[in-house]
């Protein structure tokens, strides 16, 4: 039996069927700002030069697999039993391909090798290559840059600079806004009023994105409405409105969709509600999704991709009782569960450290099929490499090699991260050397884990060094990337390389994030540059972020000592202004006590004095 609830018994009839009894153990080059030195090892260099992620081979393992699976698993809860059969007798069934559903199940899809922060990340608005002249991005940039933040008629400027519109333009600039809504907004605004342009749906999409991550609600359903009413409405852009509600916990808001297709007249068909109801789940609402699925049953067919998001949504959270329901009601209508299903249920297994149930269910999928893949394996090896569990992690990828599977970059990065948490640098290097010699090239998620290890042991020079060759095997590095070397530096007091990391940003046409600024002023504040840390807390507020949680006592300090109180009480005006009262007060309770002790006082343990 296969236990939910925490406790394990035999499991007769399924496990006991299996032949091998034995159980695991379980794309251009670009001047570089940031400078390196040679203290990296050579052989190091050596494995990350010269790879470049088109030699990318095709995955061997994409066909059909065909199996028969007669027998059942039972979950048991503590109230109740639940029967969690696998497919009945003499009913063959083809597996579908990961990526015949990579759109409506993206943990199907998703690389093993990332973090909860990272999947964020990997959710970015996604993009075909652009055709906007890069120099022309760069021109209307620098414009919006300049006179945003010197709150001068930016449009105006803009008018007089003969801007040659084109979407894939307005895309790459709203790109390097997207952590910025106001100044996105308003060149999206102007853009939308230039004589022979209009806004399409991908330029619409990209600024509902915007406006749904910074929870600017009211102006995100005002620009849906003129979206319908111009006919450009498509799934993603309810889509991105379940996202944007969804991720700012406003649940009722992110079911409520549905009704918004329906006002607008959005043909709704399985596929659009398989969308819907996969994006609730990845947003860990899948409770919510279960309830809309309800309320629709009868009004569209369910197919497997259906109860495959729903399976997804019950794992995301560890509702595995809820899962075997799904799985069961999936059986039921006669649709046998897949090598994509599987997965979910082994992943879920794990995220509630039911470990040996897992492990259960992987042998039986190895002796009654679908036949691990590639995705099965990478699931097993990163939770043994989470629990430090290197041996047993390298038995299974000796177990995948084996059975025909072919590793790729995803597994690698878990073993490169297991071994090199456990300081086991030589084990990095054989595991990187062994990749160049079977052609697989590491990605960006690899890059980043690799540059991670190395702030981590605080070794920032040989992270710019790995940055390097990310940038010369054409992997654009991400927000995230930056922001570790961006820690880095500061925390090890090398401002000279933080401010180099920040000017790399800028060079690459990075928009910093919330983190990044906190990083950046923070560090200002530090070194004692808080005048010039008032100009990037500025800036935040002016594009409309968070000020971040800073020293506010260390910052006063400094203006303290240079007897200006009335930049100060500035920054407490400007922060009443855009609502943010409680940062606002403390700069006013600051300003007023250098003016009562004559621009001078003292701090004691954070305390003023």
């Amino acid at each position: 039996m296969l236990l939910l609830n925490g406790s394990t018994l035999p499991l007769p009839r399924m496990f006991h069927a299996c032949d091998d009894s034995s159980i695991d153990r379980t794309h251009r080059q670009v001047p570089f700002t940031l400078p390196y030195s040679s203290r990296i090892c050579s052989v190091q260099e050596e494995m990350l030069v010269d790879l470049n992620p088109r030699c990318i081979r095709a995955n061997s393992h994409s066909s059909s697999v065909m199996f028969i699976n007669p027998r059942y698993i039972r979950a048991i809860s503590n109230s109740s039993s639940i029967m969690f059969r696998n497919p009945r007798a003499n009913h063959v069934h083809s597996v579908l391909s990961i990526h015949q559903i990579k759109g409506f199940c993206g943990v199907a899809a998703k690389s093993d090798g990332e973090s909860e922060g990272e999947d964020a990340e990997g959710d970015e608005f996604v993009r075909v290559k652009s055709l906007a002249d890069r120099k022309e991005v760069e021109r209307v940039c620098n414009v919006i840059e300049e006179l945003f933040a010197l709150d001068r008629n930016m449009e105006a400027v803009l008018d007089d600079c003969g801007v040659s519109l084109t979407h894939d333009l307005v895309l790459d600039v709203l790109e390097r806004f997207k952590h910025a809504r106001r100044p996105a907004f308003r060149f999206f605004s102007w853009a939308g009023q230039q004589p022979g342009f209009s806004h399409d749906s991908r330029t619409y999409n990209m600024m509902m994105s915007i406006l749904g991550k910074t929870k600017q609600f009211e102006t995100m359903i005002s620009l849906l409405d003129e979206i319908g009413e111009k006919g450009l409405l498509t799934l993603e852009t309810f889509q991105i409105c379940i996202k944007s509600f969804a991720a700012a916990q406003q649940r009722k808001k992110a079911v409520g969709i549905f009704e918004l297709m329906k006002k607008h007249n959005f043909k709704v068909g399985v596929a659009s509600i398989n969308c819907l109801l996969d994006n609730l789940g990845r947003a860990k609402l899948g409770k919510e999704a279960q309830i809309l699925f309800e309320k629709l049953k009868g009004r569209f067919t369910p197919n497997i991709q259906t109860y495959t998001v729903l399976l997804n949504g019950c794992c995301k959270v560890g509702n595995l009782l809820e899962a075997g329901k799904v799985w069961n009601e999936m059986i039921d209508k006669g649709m046998n569960p897949d090598i994509v299903a599987y997965n979910i249920m082994l992943e879920g297994l794990l995220k509630v450290h039911k470990r040996s149930d897992a492990v259960k269910l992987f042998e039986v999928m190895k002796a009654k099929g679908p036949s691990p893949n590639e995705r099965s394996y990478r699931i097993v090896i990163r939770d043994l490499c989470k629990q430090k569990r290197m041996k047993d992690a390298i038995e299974n990828y000796e177990n995948m090699l084996s059975s025909g599977c072919k590793p790729d970059a995803a597994v690698y990065t878990c073993l490169i991260t297991g071994f090199g948490n456990q300081k086991q640098m030589d084990k990095v290097y054989g595991l990187l050397k062994e990749m160049k010699e079977n052609g697989c090239p590491p990605d960006g998620r690899m890059y980043n884990a690799l540059i991670k290890l190395t702030t981590n042991r605080q070794m920032p020079v040989d992270a710019v060094r790995i940055y390097k060759k990310m940038i010369q095997n054409s992997i654009e590095p991400t927000i995230h990337t930056y922001n570790m070397m961006l820690k880095s530096f500061f925390r090890n007091e090398n401002y000279d390389m933080g401010l180099a990391v920040w000017e790399e940003m800028s060079q690459k046409g990075v928009c910093p994030d919330d983190n990044s600024y906190t990083v950046f002023i923070g560090g200002l504040v530090r070194q004692g540059r808080s005048m010039e840390a008032c100009k990037y807390l500025e800036e935040m507020i002016q594009k409309d972020m968070k000020p971040p949680k800073l020293d506010y006592n260390k910052f006063a300090a400094d203006f303290s000592r240079a007897g200006k109180p009335g930049i100060l009480e500035e920054l407490a005006q400007k922060m009443r202004l855009e609502g943010k009262v409680e940062v606002s007060d403390i700069f006013s309770g600051y300003a007023e006590t250098m003016k009562k002790t004559g621009n001078r006082f003292t701090f004691v343990r954070n305390r003023v004095v």
